[in-house]
């Protein structure tokens, strides 16, 4: 992918609320069924992600030239850098209100969760978070500039699917330490969820300054 360091994006595109869902979804009653759904909604998201903007930024490099990847003044860069600045206030205000900072709500309600909504977590938690919408135009657009079609974004996509896919490998490969485990980390995750924020704001603006 035009020398992107995919496995960075991929944790990235997974850090935060999404993480926090996959490691929720298997402290459930039927945690491969559960988890297994919620992957699926995160591989077809991801994918249907990519493929919209990478649609875009090459509609947009048809109109505007992005110039190369490693050109600071191109059109391409100037993005990228708009979202450093959003990503900056992002973990700004997560830093600022820590004292006072709790998961989402809905976290809490996915204990109960069947297949059916475990699927749609996935799918929505990729194609509606804003962290994963800058990772995935930024996919988009430095394939647009390299001139890439869509097969090469295909390494991202199963590489997030992969990380999706962490805690449930855990689960299967080491059981019963796992299942006393994953409890504690979930609640250490709801409870620095402010903290989770920050570093996945700092590791994408890393991505996009280097």
């Amino acid at each position: 992918m035009d020398g992107l360091n995919i496995l960075p994006l991929a944790i990235t595109m997974m850090a935060g609320p999404q993480i926090m869902s996959a490691f929720v979804f298997v402290t459930t009653p039927r945690p491969v069924r559960v988890s297994s759904a919620f992957l699926l909604g995160v591989a077809i998201a991801a994918s249907t992600g990519v493929a919209i903007m990478l649609g875009l930024a090459t509609w947009l490099a048809s109109s505007t030239d992005l110039g190369d990847s490693d050109d600071n003044g191109s059109a391409g860069q100037v993005i990228q850098y708009i979202l450093v600045g959003l990503l900056i206030a992002a973990a700004v205000k997560n830093w600022l209100t820590r004292a006072t900072a709790e998961p989402p709500k809905w976290l809490g309600t996915l204990m109960a969760a069947g297949p059916g909504r475990a699927f749609k977590t996935g799918l929505l938690l990729i194609l509606l978070m804003p962290s994963d919408l800058m990772v995935m135009a930024t996919v988009g657009v430095h394939l647009a500039q390299a001139g890439a079609n869509y097969a090469e974004a295909l390494p991202f996509i199963a590489l997030t699917v992969l990380v999706a896919a962490l805690p449930l490998l855990v689960l299967l490969l080491f059981r019963r330490r796992a299942e006393r485990a994953m409890p504690a980390v979930r609640d250490w995750m709801n409870s620095h969820s402010w903290l989770v924020n920050i570093i996945v704001c700092v590791i994408f603006i890393v991505l996009i300054l280097t």
